[in-house]
């Protein structure tokens, strides 16, 4: 089993190796918990900030695909359908950006329905280009 340094968890949380408070200029969307368990911050996003599921960038073809299929057997992936509005670019991470996005939106938008087994990661800066429009909880 690979596990991560401990400066590195504690980076995730918001301390330093120190266990000095840290808040790095992006926005903390997890916290863990006393009972181990993560949790999504209240405070974590402006009000009315929305936050989207999106596929990390090392994320490999063989992954995306896995997921687009994971999702799209779960919700309506038309819109990334040739004719439909987030077909085009015509690109994997495209479609699978949308399908893992509308799968995370559906499911209860829960750090948890972001996971796709390591491969994804919570943003809340809007993916939205055009016509196709990535849904958000707010």
């Amino acid at each position: 089993m690979h596990l991560m340094p401990i400066r590195h968890y504690g980076e995730i949380i918001g301390l330093k190796a120190d266990l000095s408070r840290f808040f790095p200029i992006f926005t903390l969307l997890l916290q863990l918990s006393s009972s181990g368990i993560m949790t999504r911050l209240a405070n974590a996003q402006a009000p009315g900030q929305g936050s989207w599921c999106l596929p990390r960038p090392s994320t490999s073809d063989r992954e995306l695909m896995a997921n687009l299929i994971y999702a799209c057997n779960v919700v309506n992936c038309t819109a990334t359908q040739q004719g439909g509005p987030c077909f085009y670019p015509d690109t994997l991470i495209n479609h699978a950006s949308f399908a893992m996005n509308l799968y995370y939106q559906k499911s209860g938008a829960n750090y948890w329905n972001c996971d796709f087994r390591k491969t994804a990661v919570i943003a809340v800066t809007d993916p939205s280009y055009g016509e196709c429009i990535f849904e958000y909880a707010q």
